[in-house]
């Protein structure tokens, strides 16, 4: 936890536009993004935003589809904050942090229709493709969402699907085709306090800044999903604004880190 004389100089810093790092207010820490970093994985990457390090996998295998979308494949997500990751973080049953990350990152990839779930039904009503995104926070200093999201969006571009025989048996060691994509997303978390808005909040900028809000956007800058957080609110002036910021933010982190993976 903060300590109140930190969380008392982050206010006096943000009162003048100033952050503990050096930061104005909308720009983000230093990004890194490796991919193929798994053999065993379908896709796989490692992001660090700042200090905060995410590693995102891509696992694949054929599954039932679900009644009402007998013709689409299956994307089930899931979030792990492994201990090492922050003295907070324990081993066991995920807690509703956790679930929460893995709901964020999955509904702006899902809303937006990222994956092109028709295009992995096998036998319709039958056998579809089942994608397993799986995110671990290895280190733990803010923005979880953010850096979840970077790096889910990293592994499924770089995901390869595995190859079947006629029996159904998969080859894992065989993948020639691209997870098929029609869409680009990423999400921007904007936190708030008091009348000041930040980006890509520092872990103890966190603890100062509990309200925030989540919006994912694609290539064209359309919204796909929204999801607020902490105590307090956003007035109607504020959506708007924290709207173009992640709209301006996702188009330059898209430009600079992810041509060489949109082919």
């Amino acid at each position: 936890m903060t300590a109140k004389l930190t969380k008392d100089y982050i206010l006096s810093q943000i009162k003048t536009d100033k952050r503990n790092d050096g930061r104005k207010l909308d720009v983000f820490r230093d990004i890194t993004i490796e991919t193929g970093i798994s053999a065993n994985a379908e896709g796989s990457a490692r992001v660090k935003v700042g200090k905060t390090e995410i590693i995102a996998g891509i696992k694949m295998d054929i599954a039932t589809p679900y009644p009402d979308s007998a013709d689409k494949g299956v994307l089930t997500s899931s979030a792990e904050f492994l201990p090492l990751a922050a003295p907070e973080f324990e081993a066991g049953r995920p807690g509703d942090t956790e679930v929460e990350l893995g709901r964020v990152v999955d509904r702006g990839i899902r809303e937006a229709g990222v994956i092109d779930f028709k295009k992995l039904c096998l036998v319709e009503g039958e056998k579809v493709w089942r994608v397993f995104l799986d995110i671990l926070v290895i280190n733990h200093d803010g923005n979880l969402i953010d850096a979840s999201g970077i790096a889910a969006m990293a592994a499924i571009l770089d995901a390869k699907m595995p190859s079947i025989d006629k029996d159904d048996v998969i080859d894992y060691k065989n993948r020639k085709d691209k997870l098929p994509t029609q869409t680009f997303v990423l999400p921007i978390t904007i936190r708030k306090s008091e009348d000041k808005l930040i980006v890509d909040a520092t872990a103890d900028e966190e603890e100062v800044f509990t309200t925030r809000i989540t919006i994912t956007t694609n290539e064209k800058g359309n919204i796909s999903s929204m999801q607020k957080g902490g105590p307090g609110g956003f007035t109607t002036e504020e959506i708007v604004k924290v709207s173009k910021m992640a709209q301006k933010l996702g188009a330059e982190i898209r430009n600079k880190h992810f041509k060489n993976l949109i082919k």
